[in-house]
Parts: structure tokens; C-alpha cells; sequence
């Protein structure tokens, strides 16, 4: 296996978090769990959510866990790549927006 910074194994000790804060870990993991839950949004959607979050944020072991769990949840490869591009869009839109702020700040220092 090629050395990389982010160790594929560690997604597995993802658990662990709660050993050193175990009041605050157990708080996330039910938080976390219920937040997965079936409610206005099905587990699918929610995975996909997670899935394209998980690019914009660019962790990897979310991006793992997320297509794994995708998957396994019925989502097909074109519907996985949509959500990765719809990531994609509001990120980029989200910079270019902001083109705004610094357009108006040219022009008043240009004044």
C-alpha cells in the first residue's frame, strides 16, 4: 500500500474519538446517529447529502464512507456524480459571489 497521509485504517477507528471524551463522544455518535435517521429526507437522499458535503468540506474518509454508504443505500453512479457536481457549483458560487465584495471594494478605492 502507498503511504498517504490519510490512513484508509483509521476510518475503521473512527469510534475511538469517544476515549479520551467520552461524555462529548457519545454526545456526537447519538446526534450523529439521529441525524441519519429516516425522517422528512430518506437514508438515500441523506447519503448523498453526506456524500457531496463530504467533497466540499475534501475528507477523504467521509468521501469513502459516503460512496460506500451511497451505495448500499441504492444510489447509482450518475446520481453520486450529480451530488458531487451540485457540491461543486455552490462551492464555486460561493467564491465567485464574493467577487461582489471585492468589486465593490475596488470601486470605492478607486473613487
Amino acid at each position: 500500500m502507498d503511504k498517504t497521509y490519510y490512513n484508509p485504517e483509521d476510518l475503521k477507528k473512527f469510534g475511538n474519538i469517544t476515549e479520551w471524551q467520552e461524555g462529548l463522544g457519545k454526545k456526537f455518535f447519538s446526534y450523529y446517529n439521529d441525524v441519519f435517521k429516516e425522517g422528512a429526507l430518506t437514508a438515500r437522499e441523506k447519503a448523498l447529502i453526506a456524500l457531496a458535503v463530504s467533497h466540499t468540506v475534501q475528507c477523504p474518509y467521509c468521501i469513502d464512507a459516503y460512496t460506500t454508504d451511497s451505495l448500499q443505500k441504492g444510489a447509482d453512479e450518475e446520481q453520486m456524480m450529480e451530488a458531487v457536481h451540485v457540491a461543486a457549483a455552490i462551492r464555486s458560487g460561493a467564491s465567485l459571489v464574493h467577487g461582489v465584495q471585492m468589486m465593490e471594494q475596488a470601486k470605492k478605492m478607486s473613487m
